[in-house]
């Protein structure tokens, strides 16, 4: 399993030692480091069901900068998935 991260984070650090405690296998990917390509979340929302929102930091500034809470839902899923690898 891919495990990617904000080693600040507390959720994420949480989220690490849930992992650890129950003895999951993963790789850790620092998120800011090696942020996911485009081709790597198309394949991830596509497998997920999930709407594209789930896939966004909604609490980070980029997100918040270009107010993409009032703009999501007038984009096309295009458009909402090319700004998500790029946000």
């Amino acid at each position: 399993m891919l495990f990617l991260q904000y080693p600040k984070c507390s959720t994420c650090r949480k989220a690490k030692k849930w992992l650890d405690e129950h003895h999951v296998t993963y790789e850790e990917r620092h998120i800011s480091d090696d942020n996911p390509t485009y081709d790597e979340l198309q394949e991830w929302y596509g497998k997920s069901g999930l709407p594209i929102k789930k896939f966004f930091n909604t609490s980070g500034m980029v997100y918040k900068e270009l107010q993409l809470k009032d703009r999501l839902p007038a984009m096309s899923e295009e458009e909402q998935q090319i700004g998500r690898a790029h946000v």
